[in-house]
């Protein structure tokens, strides 16, 4: 069992990492696996692969497979509609680093999964609210023509003030090595 001190910690440096610049290194990071290759897009990922033991992203055939990332406040964060919105922001600014350690874009995603937590300590609103304010966000990353989304609510997710965790499911064929 994860320690909530741990995973909180894992989260936040995930979250900060997303946001730094890469620096010219060894990520993304491709580790073959059966079918294609375990994705490490950037440095913030590695300490949850090798503690946590889950892959960021898993490229197998001609799709992509990309493991939740969580929305929600991270410390002195506000609760909030508008707050909200940030977080979630943030979250798909993860994604996009993701994506594009594949050559991906938000276009290519052709399945979303989102977990919602509607009653949990990390948003103060309703349902609707919340929703509104996560279709809000996604829409400025995500346009025409959609990807399929299956919505679900949950009592919890791993990070503690976690409000959504968002998967995607990319369409990602594999471009034959060049010469």
């Amino acid at each position: 069992m994860f320690k909530p001190a741990l995973v909180a910690v894992a989260l936040v440096a995930v979250a900060s990492a997303a946001q730094a610049q890469p620096a010219a290194s060894a990520y993304p990071k491709l580790i073959p696996a059966p079918g294609g290759e375990v994705v490490i897009p950037f440095e913030g990922f590695q300490r949850a692969y090798d503690d946590m033991k889950y892959a960021p992203a898993r490229h197998a055939g001609d799709f992509l497979y990309i493991s939740g990332v969580i929305a929600g406040p991270i410390s002195g964060e506000a609760h909030d509609p508008e707050a909200f919105k940030g977080q979630v922001r943030r979250a798909f600014k993860t994604l996009k680093r993701i994506l594009d350690a594949e050559g991906l874009t938000f276009a290519d995603v052709v399945m979303i999964n989102t977990f919602h937590v509607w009653d949990g300590p990390g948003f103060e609103g309703t349902k609707a609210e919340q929703f509104s304010a996560f279709s809000t966000a996604k829409d400025e990353f995500m346009s025409a023509p959609h990807p399929a989304w299956t919505a679900v609510g949950t009592t919890g997710l791993l990070s503690d003030n976690g409000v959504v965790e968002i998967q995607m499911i990319a369409y990602a064929p594999r471009r034959p090595a060049k010469p």
